[in-house]
């Protein structure tokens, strides 16, 4: 049936574009069509309206990328524009969260329960506490959010059925990343057509594929070198083979960045080469293309709304240490958040972890739900009572036992749990703007796993692209990890996920699409002002090209982030907007 949908609809394109199109350009069309849900004659339409005033303009390979902008901006506008619903303070809970609550009046871990529901209006609400008792009113916040669509549809999406996924389903995703990370290659460097690898050749070519580990040359425990290196292509471009991949002594590397002096590998890496397989059976690169960089999105384009500083604080699980289920650490943070009362909160995951030993052993008296209830949601809503303009925004982690979506990428928490429309719920991984400044946010420890992964290949440097002003010499190692999720386009560019590690990341391929880095609508080749990786290595805040990219570790070594964000002149630094700083807690 899949088969027959398809050609279905590449004999319409072929018809609505009146047969004047190569078989590559319509096998291009019918995957646009298939990826937005459109029909021929729609995708014709958006073809027009985006040559309006160029009418005669032929349509080739090059309009392609512009094209798929185009369809992704107006999916974006239709889905901003259709008409928000509206929570309410006492909206549904989730079967085994209602219960507990208790009714209007009534005393729950020391604050009154939220009684009288009042329509939320800008993402707040106004509560009464108990009879006759008004509570804090949540003001008009100086700080505007913008980030995943909370309508059932969109999370209904988010939080998919897995464990359905099909061989062809994961070839096709897996395919589908190396030709769009392929084709902005062939436009960066200007390449009339890519070349096949394991194609012989006698001149050089551009070569683009998947780095593998060669399983056949190295034991599985062995980490990724220059002998077992591997390219893999899509089946578009070489027939989905694998060949091993071998430098020439003195390999080049291009627009790399300056002083860096190579380029790092890992599984599952997109890499771009030049060279020829002369007919050993194996390619030859005789230079390294770096991958195109992303844009940054802070124009520092002052607005009305927005030119008043504001605090956000990024706190990361687990949230108790590993000795008792108290919370200390997450209490002390608690205390400062109601001193300094930050405008937004940033909580990541996971609140009552999976792995933790009392939980593994079933040393607990108490149901999940009862304790994210008292010790999370009680005192989220404490605080939001004595700071009443700010914003908690929750992100899970795929070892929270609260979640029911214990793969990545994974949904949000249940809308259940929003007792309050100033807790928002956000899938793992996400982006979100506040203020106009763009986060992006995962609780997998993804520094950890390319640290362990990587392979670093030296090579002679050609045409390269001068650092940031933070990074003088190139050789900051975490500037360096940090900088692969950005030229990757992915919060988890690893394939397959390293065998010791896999039980931290259970990676849904067919949904990789989700991981991209301007996921959730935000625009296309446009990196993210701020970048939150909660790792098990050292905590961090450091300028990585157009990011500010923080590692505020775990709370339970006694560690945070604390931002201020700014939106000032026109020319403004990165760093002069954005100000990032690890504290500590104290003991």
């Amino acid at each position: 049936m899949a088969d027959e949908a398809a050609e279905k609809l590449r004999t319409e394109v072929m018809e609505k574009f009146d047969g004047t199109l190569d078989e590559k350009l319509v096998e291009e069309c019918v995957r646009i069509c298939r990826m937005f849900n459109l029909s021929g004659e729609n995708l014709k339409y958006k073809w027009e309206a985006m040559k309006f005033g160029n009418s005669l303009a032929p349509f080739t390979m090059n309009d392609i990328p512009d094209l798929k902008a185009k369809c992704q901006a107006d999916l974006t506008k239709a889905n901003r524009d259709k008409p928000k619903t509206r929570g309410t303070l006492d909206g549904p809970l989730s079967k085994n969260l209602r219960s507990p609550f208790p009714k209007a009046g009534q005393r729950l871990g020391g604050m009154m329960n939220l009684a009288t529901p009042v329509k939320r209006r800008d993402g707040f609400a106004i509560a009464t506490m108990g009879e006759g008792k008004k509570g804090p009113v949540a003001g008009p916040s100086k700080v505007k959010f913008s980030g995943p669509n909370v309508e059932e549809e969109s999370t209904s999406i988010r939080t998919y059925r897995y464990m359905y996924e099909k061989i062809s389903d994961r070839s096709a995703a897996l395919d589908s990343r190396i030709d769009d990370m392929g084709e902005l290659i062939r436009l960066h460097y200007n390449v009339e057509d890519l070349g096949d690898p394991s194609a012989t050749t006698e001149e050089e070519v551009v070569v683009v594929g998947r780095i593998t580990l060669d399983s056949e040359t190295s034991g599985g425990s062995v980490k990724l070198n220059e002998a077992s290196l591997t390219l893999e292509s899509s089946r578009q471009m070489g027939a989905g083979a694998r060949v091993p991949l071998r430098f020439d002594p003195n390999v080049k590397i291009r627009q790399g960045k300056q002083g860096v002096g190579g380029v790092g590998l890992f599984p599952g890496a997109i890499a771009a080469f030049r060279g020829k397989n002369g007919g050993g059976g194996r390619f030859l690169a005789t230079e390294i293309l770096s991958l195109p960089p992303l844009h940054p999105t802070s124009s520092g384009i002052v607005k009305a709304e927005s030119t008043e500083p504001f605090a956000v604080c990024v706190a990361c699980g687990p949230f108790t240490s590993d000795a008792d289920m108290q919370y200390t650490q997450w209490q002390k943070l608690l205390a400062k958040l109601k001193s300094d009362r930050p405008a937004v909160v940033i909580l990541v995951g996971p609140f009552i972890d999976a792995a933790h030993l009392a939980v593994k052993n079933g040393d607990v008296d108490e149901t999940p739900a009862e304790i994210f209830r008292e010790q999370f949601l009680a005192n989220m809503t404490d605080f939001l009572g004595d700071s009443p303009d700010s914003q908690i925004l929750v992100v899970p982690s795929v070892r929270d036992i609260i979640s029911d979506h214990a793969v990545f990428p994974q949904g949000e928490f249940k809308m259940g749990l929003a007792v309050d429309p100033r807790i928002r719920l956000l899938p793992n991984p996400c982006r979100f703007s506040l203020n106009d400044v763009t986060f992006g946010v995962t609780s997998v420890d993804v520094l950890f796993h390319l640290r362990k992964e990587e392979f670093f290949k030296r090579a002679q440097e050609v045409e390269p692209v001068p650092l940031a002003d933070g990074d003088a010499t190139g050789s900051d190692t975490m500037i360096n990890t940090c900088r692969h999720l950005l030229q990757q386009r992915s919060f988890y560019p690893i394939f397959p996920v390293p065998l010791d590690l896999s039980h931290e990341v259970n990676l849904d391929v067919t949904h990789m699409e989700r991981l991209n880095l301007d996921i959730d609508g935000a625009n296309t080749n446009q990196a993210p002002d701020v970048l939150i990786l909660p790792s098990r290595l050292k905590q961090f805040s450091k300028v990585v090209d157009s990011t500010v990219v923080v590692n505020p570790s775990f709370l339970t070594k006694g560690s945070y982030a604390s931002l201020v964000c700014t939106n000032p002149e026109i020319g403004s630094s990165l760093g002069d907007r954005i100000k990032a700083e690890i504290v500590r807690l104290e003991p």
